[in-house]
């Protein structure tokens, strides 16, 4: 094993699913498998004694759920990447994980491209909420509170939004490309370019969806 090695570990109750996954993961040239644990007990103390860079993670465990189990590692671990592993494609586990901390979420029934492809993703930073429920979910959370708060709890922005980039913010949690959220605010597409770029920028993230799934785990919206 060579220090770049992406040091996965899997957490399902169902030992078949984490004997398939982890034959995969084995199979890598870019992985090594650290762990394995079969509920969220389980799954924190795993963590605590390997230090896995991600975490493959099931929601529904015995004694403790993937998502408590979520919540648990980051606050002692912020930089480990967990991915919520699930067989249901639903709002609330969608968005239940983003406010865990968790980076991503996949289906059991992905093809193992898009299982590596995820891992992968995750250990580069990136986030993986790219289903039309997880789209859904997130724009959801907008709905719920149309007053976006200035405040980000834990960050500190470079500058404060405006009215307008909040207007752009919220369209794209919606799902909205450029030429739609210019439709929609009745400005130009040019002008929406420069927008996301200062958002993304006040922010710090690299994407659109990175830039709304960090605004909701950090409390942007309720």
């Amino acid at each position: 094993m060579t220090d770049n090695h992406i040091r996965v570990a899997l957490v399902d109750d169902q030992q078949l699913i984490r004997h398939g996954f982890s034959y995969i993961i084995k199979a890598q040239d870019d992985m090594t498998l650290v762990g394995e644990a079969s509920n969220g007990l389980e799954a924190i103390k795993m963590a605590n004694d390997t230090l896995p860079h991600v975490i493959l993670m099931d929601v529904q465990m015995p004694e403790c759920s993937g998502i408590e189990a979520t919540r648990e590692i980051l606050a002692v671990h912020p930089d480990i990447k967990i991915v919520i592993l699930t067989t249901f494609d639903t709002e609330e586990y969608v968005y239940d994980g983003i406010r865990s901390g968790a980076v991503g979420y996949l289906l059991k029934d992905a093809r193992p491209d898009e299982l590596l492809d995820a891992v992968r993703a995750a250990y580069r930073g990136e986030t993986i909420y790219r289903t039309a429920i997880a789209a859904k979910a997130i724009a959801k959370s907008f709905q719920s509170n149309t007053k976006v708060s200035q405040e980000i709890t834990g960050v500190q922005l470079l500058e404060p939004f405006t009215e307008r980039e909040l207007d752009v913010l919220q369209q794209m949690a919606y799902g909205m490309r450029n030429e739609q959220i210019a439709g929609k605010l009745h400005i130009s597409e040019s002008t929406v370019k420069t927008h996301v770029h200062r958002i993304l920028h006040k922010l710090s993230v690299e994407d659109r969806t990175q830039a709304v799934v960090y605004a909701i785990r950090n409390e942007v919206v309720q």
